[in-house]
């Protein structure tokens, strides 16, 4: 595949958080970019405006592959290079992840902290999980101290407020002359990149509107409530270890937290039920009585494009063309490490990182296409 010119023109389909990223990026690097989506700026169809947008590599590894965890180890230092440019600010923090469980899950917990701990030494760059007795945990997180004996706390883990980065991104573009087309759906089979009057490139980054092209995506259903509780203060992102539901609370600001926990192998996005909705708010409770007088702003669903393997992917199915897909429940974890093989294999026609990460990376179309143009060029020499 050709080194990608000082200057090229791209058509990005999705408008997602890769996509905008790769607009961004792309488009910071002085390459002419248009962007279509099936929706609105307001990202109202895509798994990035419901999710909670943690950065939680070590909690992550209990349900997830090594090559992934380094992603989002990678995130943790990119993030703040990516959002540092932005006109509008986004919040970020990094003040670890706490775990803890009520005396009658302990048994679960120590499962829980043995299973992350051997997964650390597998990624040894990740910090060393800390167990809190309960003294620490006061100090770790006064707020549950009269909740919670003990804990674990996973230091440097992060996170960051997903509807302000996508809104933030939009007036990126709009300032680095992204031509961003909305309520526009395309697919790869509308272009025929390298053409005239076409872009040099096609990025898909449609997630499960790219099923079409990508037959092995499916949709995991998850189900989230956003809360506004005055009367509770956390400092991070918090995880109750539970048989039936664990959930996560994550701490926005102004006393917005984002709560979840729901998996459920649909592409159903009705309205979410009223069990999940039951045991989120009751588990919350669980970990902080002040959510009883929180107020439910919204009640979301979603569902997140995935492959077989539960990993992401990028591949090449004819030249030109880069599909990049499968994010799955880690999409704002994950997202840097797949902008930045991405922009490698635009660049120099492969990726160093996607070996690191152990990214199924498919570029055979390309290569294909450039034995066949040798192969040519022989036959007529």
């Amino acid at each position: 595949m050709p080194t990608s010119p000082t200057s090229s023109s791209f058509a990005i389909l999705g408008a997602g958080l890769m996509g905008r990223l790769l607009a961004v990026e792309l488009a910071r690097q002085g390459h002419r970019v248009d962007i279509h989506d099936a929706g609105s700026p307001a990202a109202e169809g895509s798994a990035a405006t419901v999710a909670a947008a943690m950065l939680a590599p070590l909690a992550e590894s209990a349900i997830t592959e090594p090559g992934v965890v380094r992603m989002g180890h990678h995130a943790l230092a990119r993030w703040p290079q990516l959002l540092a440019p932005l006109a509008q600010p986004v919040f970020f923090q990094q003040n670890g992840t706490l775990i803890v469980w009520h005396r009658q899950d302990a048994a679960e917990a120590q499962r829980l902290t043995r299973q992350l701990a051997a997964n650390q030494r597998t990624v040894p760059e990740l910090p060393p999980l800390q167990t809190l007795d309960s003294s620490a945990l006061a100090q770790a997180e006064p707020a549950l101290a009269s909740r919670f004996a003990q804990g674990v706390y996973l230091p440097g883990e992060g996170q960051l407020d997903n509807r302000q980065l996508l809104a933030a991104l939009v007036v990126e573009m709009q300032r680095l002359g992204v031509r961003a087309h909305w309520h526009n759906p395309q697919s790869p089979d509308a272009f025929t990149p390298g053409a005239p009057g076409q872009p040099d490139w096609v990025l898909d980054c449609r997630g499960l509107g790219a099923k079409g092209q990508w037959s092995a995506l499916r949709g995991v259903r998850g189900e989230v409530a956003r809360v506004h509780a005055p009367d509770v203060t956390l400092q991070r992102p918090t995880r109750l270890v539970h048989p039936r539901y664990p959930i996560y609370i994550a701490p926005k600001q102004d006393h917005l937290f984002v709560i979840g926990a729901t998996e459920i192998e649909s592409d159903d996005r009705t309205p979410a039920s009223v069990r999940s909705t039951l045991e989120l708010l009751s588990a919350a409770y669980a970990v902080h009585p002040g959510f009883a007088e929180g107020r439910i702003l919204e009640l979301s669903t979603q569902c997140r494009p995935t492959l077989p393997d539960n990993l992401p992917a990028i591949r090449q199915t004819r030249p030109r063309v880069l599909e990049i897909n499968g994010l799955y429940r880690h999409g704002f974890m994950i997202a840097p490490a797949m902008l930045d093989v991405t922009l490698e294999v635009l660049n120099t026609g492969q990726s160093p990182l996607s070996q690191r990460f152990d990214l199924a990376l498919d570029l055979s179309a390309a290569h294909a296409a450039t034995a066949a143009t040798s192969a040519s060029a022989s036959a007529l020499a």
